[in-house]
């Protein structure tokens, strides 16, 4: 039988994918999104794949609006958010609006309705630049930009729900997703996007800093599965869970990767750091094996190359 579950965020990047997993499945699905940072095209796409799905063009800050999407759902991907650090820092309430107030309604609409599960997208800007291997999840949060506390509010939201109301709540830490249809043209977009639609055209990508900071870059295809685990894994309410490959990647050796998959030779540009970056981030993913029996199910090289082809694709059409 099939199931009802709510997105929050589905025009946009990962909200997109979980959405295109389920329809896929043949469960129900109800998107919610602002379009402030989502895109009409993907949802004309989840459109064009068939199946139970309906589309509220609504804000995750306006509670009344989240009521009746929310009626007789039995689960809730909560995607919906400002991403990004630089932007955080330059408009740190509009941040806190979206990431912490709207979580706060995605939390009350659900208990009122009586959603089995709610899982949260977290960030692993929760750690800060804290130093040393790999960040785990008993490690004392310490975020250094009104992004990343804003995400860890959310943590601390869901983790209340789950103990105050008895609403199952999981948080699945994020780190440095990539993959086909992240947005390379804001100002504040990722880096991988950002390099591969700059080399396509032949243009030198742009490194703030050296370049020897490192990332645990995880592919779309690896957040989709860990979020459809945590929806019905067993003794994770309440919890908060790493989702990544555990990798360390340098963001010297990812243009080194592109240019090597794109067959250039085109040398970064450095600029100067950004304020709030983190210097390295890496994933312990033994509690999300553990609790999810999560496996990362496609590499960084795949991944790449897999996300390479699609921004290929994208300059044909």
């Amino acid at each position: 039988m099939p199931e009802t579950y709510v997105v929050t965020g589905a025009a946009g990047f990962i909200g997109s994918h979980i959405a295109e997993r389920l329809l896929r499945a043949g469960q129900r699905v109800r998107i919610i999104d602002n379009l402030l940072t989502g895109k009409r095209e993907n949802l004309e796409f989840l459109k064009s794949l068939g199946g139970d799905l309906s589309v509220t063009i609504g804000d995750v800050t306006d509670l009344d609006g989240l009521r009746a999407p929310f009626q007789n759902a039995d689960y809730a991907l909560h995607q919906a958010a400002l991403p990004s650090v630089p932007r955080s820092i330059a408009d740190p309430l509009e941040t806190h609006r979206h990431c912490v107030t709207g979580t706060l309604n995605v939390l009350i609409a659900a208990r009122d309705a009586g959603v089995k599960r709610v899982v949260y997208a977290g960030s692993g800007s929760a750690y800060g630049d804290e130093s040393g291997g790999a960040k785990v999840e008993s490690m004392s949060p310490a975020p250094i930009s009104p992004y990343g506390v804003a995400k860890l509010a959310g943590e601390y939201y869901a983790a209340a729900f789950s103990r105050s109301y008895g609403l199952e709540t999981v948080s699945l830490r994020y780190f440095n997703v990539f993959g086909p249809r992240q947005d390379p043209t804001s100002t504040y977009a990722a880096a991988i996007p950002k390099f591969i639609t700059m080399m396509l055209c032949g243009e030198r990508p742009t490194i703030y800093g050296d370049g020897t900071q490192t990332r645990d870059f995880t592919y779309v295809d690896n957040i989709v599965h860990g979020n459809l685990l945590a929806c019905k894994a067993p003794r994770t309410a309440g919890e908060t869970i790493n989702l990544a490959v555990g990798g360390r990647i340098r963001i010297t050796d990812l243009v080194a990767e592109l240019n090597a998959i794109l067959e250039t030779d085109l040398a970064a540009n450095h600029v100067d750091e950004r304020p709030g970056d983190i210097k390295h981030s890496r994933a312990g993913i033994a509690k999300a094996r553990d609790l999810l029996g999560f496996e990362p199910i496609v590499s960084f090289e795949e991944g790449l190359r897999r996300t390479v082809d699609w921004y290929r694709q994208q300059r044909l059409k």
